[in-house]
């Protein structure tokens, strides 16, 4: 898993953006595709797997974009709340949802239990 983060800062009509902690530079005319320049130079770094990416703005003219590559697939919820989550090493651990128990409902409205009724 990759974790690249930049610094993008607006000088005139371009937008230029360094990595915080590293080498990886772009620049772009606007923000849109200062992001994609910035992932495409992260999966040139040989990280491989799902792309995340975020663009940030501090001021109108400074910004903090992340990019992550790989890394862990998100578990869905299925029917009742019971899912899988997807282990980082490929397996997966099936987990069993709580048995809900169903309480009998009161059949009083609520404006019996406030002892008026809107509608006398």
């Amino acid at each position: 898993m990759g974790v690249y983060t930049f610094v993008c800062k607006k000088s005139g009509a371009e937008w230029s953006a360094k990595q915080h902690s590293g080498d990886l530079e772009a620049s772009a005319d606007c923000p849109f595709t200062l992001q994609r320049k910035l992932v495409q130079s992260a999966l040139n770094s040989g990280d491989s797997g799902a792309i995340q990416s975020s663009f940030n703005y501090i001021t109108p003219s400074s910004a903090v974009s992340q990019v992550i590559i790989g890394g862990a697939v998100a578990a869905s919820i299925v029917g009742g709340g019971a899912g899988a989550a997807a282990a980082p090493s490929g397996g997966a651990a099936a987990a069993e949802a709580p048995k809900e128990e169903k309480k009998p409902e009161k059949e009083e409205s609520e404006d019996e239990d406030m002892g008026f009724s809107l509608f006398d």
